[in-house]
């Protein structure tokens, strides 16, 4: 999961999370357009490390950031948004939160109570209990759908991994590990790539699995070389640290290749990268 680096969704009144969710119809800079654009075709995007990027998930996005790479959230950013990226020379990575329930997105009536837990820190949010893959592969099926829809290349699934955390249910590492192949291979079959968000602990067993890894943290926590499975896979690790200056972890990244930089929590526009 996230340590610290909480969505900006989660200090807005619900009144306007509810406008937001439902498109950012009118909004500078998201793009509304024409209806869904077709998904990826050929073969699915690999993205390799070094890559720059930009993670913006709050305030109006800003398309001119001067990378090849955008990870946007995949709920209220539109088709025609990702077009534009896409017109640009941008891949576009949709953000979903696959192991947490989030009230304030447009399909939260729809998740049953009895796969609520806990709460996972954040305002409006609760684990999922991803032992029900009855229950929750069609829900993400449909999030996967609306992600292809818009044209995105890839999905970053947030909430990786609950069974480190207290979430209210007795989850094991091979729930764990069952559910986040599960992910992987709806994004897979959908034609777009995935990354692995945060957990660790399974890099060994999942690094197969998924096309790039998103990590928060490693320097903070001293963690970074725990990653290099990725890299060694030529696979991408998209990295930020919000405490840690530059100065102090960006030679480090550049030497185990990590597509690093410093973001504010809120994840805004502003970035410092390597």
């Amino acid at each position: 999961m996230r340590r610290r680096a909480g969505l900006a969704w989660l200090s807005l009144p619900l009144t306007l999370l509810l406008t937001l969710t439902a498109g950012c119809a009118g909004l500078p800079g998201s793009g509304t357009g024409p209806g869904p654009a077709p998904g990826p075709t050929g073969p699915r995007w690999q993205p390799r490390p070094g890559l720059a990027w930009q993670w913006q998930l709050s305030g109006t996005l800003d398309l001119s950031v001067d990378v090849p790479v955008y990870d946007v959230d995949g709920h209220t950013t539109s088709a025609g948004t990702v077009a534009e990226l896409h017109a640009d020379g941008r891949k576009v990575i949709c953000y979903l939160s696959t192991g947490a329930w989030e009230e304030f997105r447009p399909d939260a009536a729809r998740f049953p109570t009895e796969i609520l837990g806990k709460g996972n820190g954040w305002k409006g949010e609760r684990w999922l209990d991803v032992r029900r893959t009855d229950v929750l592969e069609p829900l993400m099926a449909a999030r996967m759908d609306m992600c292809r829809d818009k044209g995105f290349d890839a999905v970053e699934p947030d909430n990786m991994d609950g069974y480190r955390n207290r979430t209210g249910f007795p989850l094991s590492a091979a729930d764990q590990l069952r559910y986040n192949r599960l992910i992987a291979r709806l994004a897979h079959d959908r034609g777009m790539a995935v990354g692995l968000k945060n957990d660790l602990d399974q890099i060994p067993e999942l690094v197969g699995d998924f096309d790039f890894a998103v990590n928060e943290q490693c320097a903070e926590y001293d963690e970074c070389e725990r990653l290099t499975p990725f890299i060694e896979a030529r696979k991408a690790v998209f990295h930020v640290e919000y405490e840690e200056d530059t100065a102090s972890f960006c030679d480090r990244a550049r030497e185990l290749r990590l597509s690093s930089m410093r973001k504010k929590y809120e994840l805004g526009v502003w970035r410092d990268p390597c």
